[in-house]
């Protein structure tokens, strides 16, 4: 009986499914484990519903959020925790004033549907990633052995309340993208041995059926993910789950993220997994307060920014975690959607009345340098799996329809952007086709008629880039038109294979240099040249490369730098004219995404040798930089 019943609700689970996603292409993982997580981030569920939101199927009927998410094959609720996020006269900090008694109610919820949580304890009163890892009001200050065990008895506090109301706790995860940092700790040994194994003892005695987990973030960063891993076995922490979060925008590629997530699980026997993911079906803004993705941007699109690609996503991060024999992934925030739509004081109010907003100006109290000047809206809406009224996307069926599958007919789903870089001096011919994304996700040329184009005109007006559209098949085409003056340098925008012809001097025993593929931190393209060293005054190296035979003339060599935490530094460009320096210009290293150019000109005379080159030394502990788009031109 209990058999035929089990069929029964897997039949009903695929035609809800089919019927959610009926235009939609998913491709069969028939051996994905029935036990893999499928997961979703719904924290701040609460504050939406008490600001208005309301939640409906695909048909427009409203219903509640959980039933939805069951019926369409999620089988996980992920619910962040922080210690208290409310000031002194109790107004809340935003972001769904996840507090314990918030994800008690949550998990009654959920179990009501018979979805398991994943308890995310952040350990801090409001957001905690990469950058911020605040302890909380009541723990600041302490001792690290008295903060240990108010961790541990906080977190049996929590995990007790949740047992005692019948909330079945599947994972638990031991703080939020730690990497380095944790509660106001630097120390591994801090972090690790007192707090983590706390947390870890408080998980095994509450529920010790329970799987615990550490969470981290940047597995594009290279050698990150064995380090930290290496920490917690030094450490001998008691831990199942190696979680990780993966935004394609920010993250690398997915074979970079199934190599570090292998190595991990091979090396230390660990399960693994993906904490957050998660990917646009619109660039539009829903709620007046803009978004993290939005038009423009330096971030890598994989997918199609439309309800097909964000469902494809979803579909390659499960077969890329399933491939290494990962236990699972989780949708971020899926349910975030506007509180309204009529205005952005309307919004305003209600963000700041039931915490519906990532941040409210209470926060700033907590966090006064990010929160307190940027609070406002959810900022990612578009990444939700329901549009900005609270109505179910074909998208959310794509859970319950992995295991099946859900064959359609191919057709287009978007055009690819078109970029195309001309050569002042030469011929400007536009393509006669563009790349079409398919809707299972292939390519295929198609052709394309674009506005027209006084590319005579364009030569003339000098170096500049422009927009071009065009129409293919119905759809609109885009393509970025560059004229530049001929570049000397080869690879100067390093996307090339390294040939060899950047020579780098490491003088200083910097612990990374290399090519590294990363958009978001790019200038121009998908590439740029990354050095990091964790110590201080470790960073210490000279980049170049040498130019023969240039025609007699004058030549300006520019090239772009950012990054960080550089401390006392020297940084410059540099031409050398038959090994002699010519010229050159500062380069100021300050912060993430904060380009500075370094642009000097020399003199040439025919058979002259000329080398051009970035010099860099910085002194500070864990300074980082990127290197991108040097250029050797000749201006007269």
């Amino acid at each position: 009986m209990r058999k035929s019943l089990g069929i029964l609700v897997l039949i009903l689970l695929l035609l809800s499914a089919q019927a959610y996603g009926a235009e939609l292409y998913v491709r069969p993982m028939e051996d994905l484990p029935e036990d893999f997580f499928l997961g979703m981030d719904v924290s701040s569920v609460l504050a939406l519903e008490a600001s208005g939101v309301r939640y409906r199927d695909i048909q427009g009927e409203e219903k509640d959020l959980f039933a939805l998410l069951a019926e369409n094959g999620v089988n996980l609720i992920r619910v962040r925790v922080w210690n208290d996020p409310f000031d002194a006269e109790g107004h809340g900090y935003g972001g769904g004033n996840n507090d314990i008694e918030a994800a008690v109610e949550i998990g009654k919820r959920a179990a009501a549907f018979g979805l398991p949580l994943l308890v995310d304890f952040h350990y801090s009163d409001f957001w905690a990633d990469p950058a911020k890892q605040q302890a909380p009001k009541a723990w600041e200050g302490m001792a690290i052995k008295d903060k240990a065990e108010a961790l541990y008895a906080y977190t049996a506090d929590c995990l007790n309340r949740l047992k005692e109301a019948g909330v079945q706790v599947r994972m638990v995860q031991l703080g939020n993208e730690t990497n380095g940092r944790m509660c106001g700790e630097r120390t591994w040994m801090n972090i690790v041995h007192h707090l983590m194994k706390a947390g870890s003892r408080a998980v095994r005695e509450v529920f010790p059926e329970a799987l615990v987990a550490v969470h981290f973030t940047n597995p594009e960063t290279a050698g990150s993910y064995m380090m930290y891993a290496s920490k917690l076995a030094y450490y001998d922490l008691d831990y199942d789950v190696f979680g990780t979060s993966y935004y394609p925008y920010w993250h690398g590629t997915l074979d970079n993220l199934k190599q570090v997530l292998s190595e991990v699980a091979q090396t230390y026997g660990k399960k693994v997994m993906v904490m957050e993911t998660s990917y646009a079906y619109t660039l539009e803004d829903g709620d007046f307060s803009g978004n993290t993705i939005g038009e423009g941007g330096g971030y890598e699109k994989y997918w199609p920014v439309t309800v097909q690609g964000q469902s494809g996503e979803l579909q390659d991060v499960v077969s890329a975690v399933h491939a290494v024999g990962g236990i699972g992934v989780c949708w971020w925030e899926g349910a975030w959607v506007p509180v309204g739509t009529s205005s952005f004081e309307e919004n305003s109010r209600l963000w700041e009345t039931y915490g519906s907003g990532w941040a409210s100006s209470y926060a700033g109290s907590y966090d006064p340098k990010d929160a307190g000047i940027y609070y406002g809206g959810c900022a990612c809406e578009n990444q939700a799996m329901f549009d900005f009224e609270g109505k179910a996307l074909p998208s959310l069926a794509t859970f319950g329809l992995l295991r099946t599958g859900h064959i359609v007919e191919l057709a287009p789903d978007a055009i690819d952007d078109a970029v195309l870089t001309c050569d002042l001096a030469g011929e400007v011919v536009l393509p006669e086709t563009v790349a079409a994304v398919m809707n299972d996700g292939s390519r295929v040329q198609i052709p394309v008629t674009w506005e027209a184009v006084d590319t005579e005109a364009l030569k003339a007006a000098g170096p500049a880039e422009y927009t071009v559209r065009g129409d293919a098949q119905g759809m609109q085409a885009t393509l970025l038109l560059r004229m530049v003056n001929f570049n000397y340098l080869i690879n100067g925008d390093f996307e090339g294979e390294d040939g060899g012809e950047w020579i780098t001097d490491n003088f200083g025993e910097t612990e990374q240099l290399y090519i590294e593929e990363k958009k978001s931190d790019s200038l121009d393209g998908k590439k740029h040249y990354h050095f990091y060293s964790a110590a201080s005054d470790h960073v210490g190296f000279r980049l170049e490369q040498t130019v023969e035979d240039l025609p007699a003339g004058n030549y300006l060599f520019d090239v772009s730098i950012m990054g960080g935490d550089a401390g006392e530094y020297e940084s410059y460009s540099y031409i050398l004219v038959n090994g002699v320096e010519a010229a050159r210009a500062g380069l100021e290293i300050t912060s993430w995404n904060a380009w500075h150019k370094g642009a000097c000109e020399a003199s040439v005379q025919d058979k002259d040798r000329v080398t051009v080159g970035v010099y860099v030394v910085c002194k500070g502990a864990g300074a980082w930089g990127k290197i991108d788009a040097a250029t050797l031109t000749r201006i007269q």
